[in-house]
């Protein structure tokens, strides 16, 4: 359900996405000083993710701690998003670019590109490949959709959180794969599994004591 404090918005697709009128239903949280905001993509489309995850409502709420507006929304075919749920990475990249774009229009400042499971995947991508975007947030990103120097070659502040007994990341892989990035923390939860259910609440505190701590370097 929604907090008092969201707004629900609604983005328009572009025309390459498919046929014209397309749109995907988000929840805008505003900061009443913006001076970043933050876009946080849901997990995959086809097996249940949506911006109703409690991960994303824990780190909605970690942005809103430390002062950044944030957008959360769901991948076309979900919820009222316009469209068929697509497993595709060239369509989540469109939606979320989708949701940048209107960051951008609607918030001066840098932004993060934020995402759990599959969005995370798709968050890195976009901050590989979009300006503008200075800060990182992954929650239990697959390792196997991670290209092996992506987390390298980005170049501003990473945060990624993970459970120690998460099927879908191999925690080996991805130390390896932060070991090169200049300025990454890797926040691992015992006892805690992909959906992070015996650890909500500690997602956000984690995340907001980071963000507090990290400044971007310009």
């Amino acid at each position: 359900m929604p907090r008092a404090f969201e707004r629900s918005v609604i983005l328009p697709l572009p025309a390459e996405a498919g046929a014209p009128d397309q749109v995907l239903e988000a929840l805008y949280v505003p900061s009443p000083t913006p001076h970043e905001s933050a876009l946080i993509a849901p997990p995959h489309p086809q097996m249940g993710g949506s911006m109703e995850s409690p991960v994303l409502s824990d780190m909605a709420w970690a942005c809103q701690e430390v002062g950044v507006a944030s957008l959360r929304f769901n991948w076309r075919g979900v919820g009222a998003s316009s469209g068929r749920p697509s497993g595709e990475a060239a369509d989540a990249d469109v939606d979320f670019k989708t949701g940048l774009a209107f960051l951008a229009e609607t918030v001066p400042g840098p932004r993060a590109a934020c995402g759990y499971s599959f969005g995370a995947a798709t968050a890195l991508r976009a901050s590989l490949s979009t300006p503008g975007i200075e800060r990182l947030v992954l929650a239990a990103p697959p390792t196997a959709l991670m290209p092996e120097s992506a987390l390298s070659d980005f170049r501003g502040p990473v945060f990624v959180v993970v459970g120690d007994r998460d099927e879908w990341v191999d925690l080996d892989r991805l130390s390896e794969q932060m070991a090169g990035a200049p300025a990454a923390h890797l926040e691992v939860i015992e006892d805690c599994d992909h959906f992070f259910m015996s650890a909500l609440g500690r997602v956000g505190r984690a995340l907001a004591e980071w963000w507090e701590r990290t400044e971007i370097r310009r």
